[in-house]
This record gives C-alpha cells, sequence and structure tokens, in this order.
C-alpha cells in the first residue's frame, strides 16, 4: 500500500497555529515541565561541547531553551540564535531572556533555514526535529550550517509507552473521543522515537561519530490533578476542539476527571506523580574538512 505523504505547507501552516495556541498552556506550566526537562538542557550543553565564545543555533527553540542556557555558557564572546516556526513561543522566550545581550530569537521553519553555511559551531534541539516533515533534507540542512567538527546535540522522545508525562494525557483523551491514529508519516512527537533508524538516517545526512543514548527525564507533578492541568493546557487545538464538539466544552469535567484517575498510577509514597520518561539524546559530528 502507497503511503501518502503529508502535504509540507498545510503541515507547517498547522504546526504554526497549533504552537501559537497552546503557547500560553506552555508557558503557564513551564516550572513544572522544566523541573525535568532542564536535566536534558544540561545533557545536551555537556554533549555539545559549549563553551565560552561558540556560536550556537537552537532549532525550534519554544520558549527558549536551551539557547538561554546556551547564552550564559557561550558569555560575552559566543552569541546564540534561537529560531521557531511558532511568533508566539518566541514572544515568550524573548521575555525570559531579557538581560541576556548575546541571544536573539527568529521566526524561522527549521527546514528551510536562510542562514549561511559553517556559520555554527553548535547546534542543539530540544525536542523538535521530531515535527520535520522531511528528516533527511532536514539533517542534511542542519550539517551545512555547522562548521567542520561541528557538534549536532538533540534530543527527541522515545516510544509513547515510555513517556507518559507527554503520551498519557493525550492518549487518555483520544481513547475517549476514539479519535484514530495519525496517518501514517504523519510528524509528531515521537516520529523519531527508534534509535537504530535515528542513527541511521543522521550518517546518511553526512555525520560522523553519531551516537543515540537513553535518558530518563525525572518528570514530577504535585497531583494527578495537576496532571491533567499540564495536559489540557498543551493539549493541541484540534483535540480540544473534539472535546468540545463532543462533549459541549473542552473543559468537559469527565475527561479530564478521566485523564486524572489515568495519572492515579503513576503517584509515588509521598502523594506526588512520578512520570520518569524517556529522552533519546542524539550526538552527531560534521566531518572536519569534508562536506557535509
Amino acid at each position: 500500500m502507497t503511503v501518502q505523504r503529508p502535504d509540507p505547507r498545510s503541515v507547517k501552516d498547522e504546526q504554526r497555529e497549533t504552537w501559537d495556541a497552546v503557547s500560553p498552556g506552555w508557558e503557564r506550566t513551564l516550572a513544572t515541565f522544566e523541573r525535568g526537562a532542564a536535566t536534558v538542557t544540561r545533557r545536551l550543553l555537556e554533549l555539545g561541547g559549549v563553551r565560552p565564545g561558540h556560536t550556537v543555533l537552537d532549532v525550534a527553540t519554544g520558549l527558549g531553551e536551551p539557547a538561554l542556557s546556551a547564552a550564559r555558557a557561550v558569555g560575552a564572546s559566543g552569541r546564540v540564535l534561537g529560531v521557531d516556526i511558532s511568533p508566539r513561543m518566541l514572544e515568550a522566550a524573548r521575555r525570559r531572556a531579557a538581560g541576556l545581550g548575546n541571544v536573539e530569537f527568529a521566526v524561522a521553519d527549521a527546514e528551510s533555514l536562510d542562514l549561511a553555511p559553517g556559520s555554527f559551531d553548535v547546534v542543539l534541539s530540544r525536542w523538535g526535529l521530531m515535527f520535520a516533515v522531511e528528516h533527511a533534507g532536514l539533517f542534511r540542512s542542519l550539517a551545512r550550517l555547522l562548521r567542520p567538527g561541528g557538534v549536532l546535540a538533540a534530543a527527541v522522545w522515545g516510544a509513547p509507552a515510555r513517556v507518559p508525562m507527554m503520551a498519557l494525557g493525550h492518549a487518555v483523551v483520544r481513547e475517549r473521543l476514539r479519535l484514530p491514529p495519525p496517518p501514517p508519516g504523519t510528524p509528531g512527537p515521537f516520529s523519531m522515537a527508534e534509535p537504530g533508524p535515528l542513527a541511521a538516517q543522521v550518517r546518511r545526512a553526512g555525520f560522523v561519530e553519531v551516537s543515540v543514548t537513553e535518558h530518563e527525564v525525572p518528570f514530577r507533578v504535585a497531583t494527578p490533578d495537576g496532571y491533567a492541568e499540564f495536559a489540557r493546557a498543551v493539549m493541541p487545538p484540534g483535540v480540544l476542539r473534539a472535546v468540545r464538539e463532543t462533549f459541549g466544552s473542552a473543559d468537559d469535567p469527565g475527561t479530564w476527571a478521566a485523564v486524572a484517575a489515568a495519572a492515579e498510577r503513576h503517584r509515588s509514597g509521598d502523594g506526588a506523580l512520578l512520570l520518569p520518561s524517556t529522552a533519546l539524546l542524539l550526538r552527531a559530528v560534521r566531518p572536519a574538512g569534508g562536506d557535509a
């Protein structure tokens, strides 16, 4: 059976609208998310070897990480550029960057970056590459942007069953609505969840010294209702629209009570929820003296 590829333009338009719509929710729940996600940011800076004086690109920076942490690491002699498809996300990133003079943000599509080849020492991305329509082209583009010997360090999500922080709420709501799964090949948070194929794709793009390792992200949420609030805040607008059409309101109590009930099984001895979630950490190098 032939799998029909999604139309890139319509996908990008939908992604821009989606991320703009969920930006306030992400900003509102940022502290909850960052308590776990900060461990990934630190590891990416280590994998990338980010140091003073470096020029760093953060692809799909969202609310500004790891760009903000990279800006502190490169110091006054370095420079960081964070790009994202969502203007509203970047408004929040700029607010968070107040006082940092070595970081800037620009609205741009990661798959069509108009930047000079070889202009970055390090390319970072934290949970953004998975939303690309054409993975092979994305990695070739990122390789071109790195100087010879430059490093790509990125985090993507593992399999959904191992990422309850992001997958649990979405799965409960989709099951309650009886929504079909997305068509094969649809960009999404779990489109790079297999380490072997991911590493092979990166090698084919011209990178060397490719490694993909697992990292357990220690997400912790105070209560099941708190998790349901997080899931509601970051739920894509299309899913919320389906909740509203089915149950009369996007805030349907039964829907979010079902999410909270599903989260109960993650309750720990002190009463909080522990939702350890698997990230795949990618590190790859553009060959020194070679064309990527």
